[in-house]
């Protein structure tokens, strides 16, 4: 974290320098632990990565599938509580996690990201679709699924 906070501060001075370039660099939360947000806040709290001309985006990678395959996770709604948890709880009350209260200062927006390569086995997303707390295959939950819930927490957030 070090090496990569030191490139970011000297990307951010020199964009500083420049007056009027902005930069929105992204970080990820994978969804594995519940926390996550805690420790990357902490890391760029302590590493002192903030600038007005630097902005987050957080990237979410899709990758239940590999956390189910090695017994990481159980279902899918664990993912989805790891993800926007800790987010509810510093809205409601910013003094549960002050270090990602101040981070969250400069987080704009979430990215979803995965291997487009890949095709989707099954695009279908309906009424019979299981609920993520029923979502238990070693299979990845499709695009849409994953959009919808992502959706969901972000719309009830804001």
């Amino acid at each position: 974290g070090k090496y990569f906070a030191s490139i970011i501060k000297e990307v951010a001075s020199d964009l500083e320098e420049s007056k009027y370039q902005n930069a929105e660099l992204r970080l990820s939360i994978y969804g594995k632990s519940i926390d996550e947000w805690d420790k990357l806040a902490a890391w760029a709290i302590d590493s002192n990565v903030y600038s007005d001309n630097v902005r987050w985006l957080i990237q979410t990678p899709r990758l239940f599938d590999i956390f189910k395959l090695n017994k990481v996770l159980n279902n899918f709604q664990q993912v989805i509580d790891n993800i926007f948890l800790p987010l509810f709880e510093v809205t409601a009350r910013p003094s549960s996690h002050p270090n990602l209260h101040k981070f969250l200062q400069y987080v704009i927006g979430f990215d979803s990201v995965d291997d487009e390569s890949k095709p989707e086995k099954n695009p279908l997303f309906d009424k019979d679709t299981p609920k993520p707390e029923e979502w238990s295959d070693e299979e990845n939950p499709n695009y849409a699924y994953y959009m919808y819930y992502m959706y969901a927490n972000l719309a009830v957030l804001n």
